[in-house]
């Protein structure tokens, strides 16, 4: 069984299979490398993993016109459902729950999280969903964290990290935690969004395949690469 991956710049991203579509943190309006705007897109569900602008900006216009129910935790999917999206599940840090589709586990990150309009959107996240037969650890925007070692205990098919540092995990705290996830992919992103994010990814690759086992991809914004 597999899954297609789709990366639409800075760190959103759709996982597609089992004719069901999950977009993760979407960013695309103000996007500077987006090539796909919000009406192009109708997921089933939208996975969030915290509040801030380059994360969640185009959620409401997209759940809205395709009733896709938005996942989080509860600060945050209890905002969206005031913004008028009208299918939320809220979850907490720790949390998992069977889908229709599949588990999703939301996991730890240490990282910042204020909505737009400055109001508190819970804890920021990371989750790990299974879908297609595959099983994807987002660790959302995060410090490494030594959390992530038991997580790799869970048996993660496919890693997709930020490497852009200065506001989450840089190259070389990134390869460490694909050290501790022991994952058989890796996928690299939020990172060259903005001059404070610039990392060379190819490198990071090489590093990757040098030091673990694991097979790391560089997917191109509007690419697809099947897991």
């Amino acid at each position: 069984m597999t899954c297609t991956y789709t990366y639409h710049g800075h760190a959103c991203f759709t996982l597609e299979g089992d004719g069901v579509t999950l977009l993760f943190d979407p960013f695309l309006t103000d996007n500077p490398d987006a090539k796909a705007k919000p009406e192009d897109f109708s997921p089933d569900y939208i996975i969030l993993s915290h509040g801030h602008f380059d994360h969640m900006p185009d959620t409401v216009a997209i759940a809205n016109r395709s009733d896709a129910t938005v996942i989080g935790v509860f600060e945050l999917a209890s905002w969206m459902n005031s913004q008028g999206v009208a299918s939320v599940h809220g979850m907490q840090p720790g949390g998992s729950f069977k889908f229709p589709f599949g588990r999703v586990k939301l996991t730890i990150a240490h990282h910042g999280t204020m909505l737009p309009d400055g109001s508190y959107g819970g804890v920021a996240v990371g989750a790990i969903v299974d879908l297609g037969g595959v099983r994807v650890y987002f660790t959302g925007d995060t410090a490494l964290t030594y959390d992530m070692k038991l997580y790799g205990e869970e048996h993660i098919d496919v890693l997709v990290l930020p490497i852009g540092d200065n506001y989450t995990m840089g190259p070389e705290d990134a390869l460490r935690c694909v050290k501790f996830v022991n994952p058989k992919v890796v996928i690299p992103l939020h990172y060259n969004t903005w001059p404070p994010i610039v990392q060379d990814a190819q490198a990071f690759k090489t590093a990757v395949e040098a030091e673990t086992d694991a097979t790391c991809i560089v997917v191109g914004v509007a690419e697809s690469v099947t897991l």
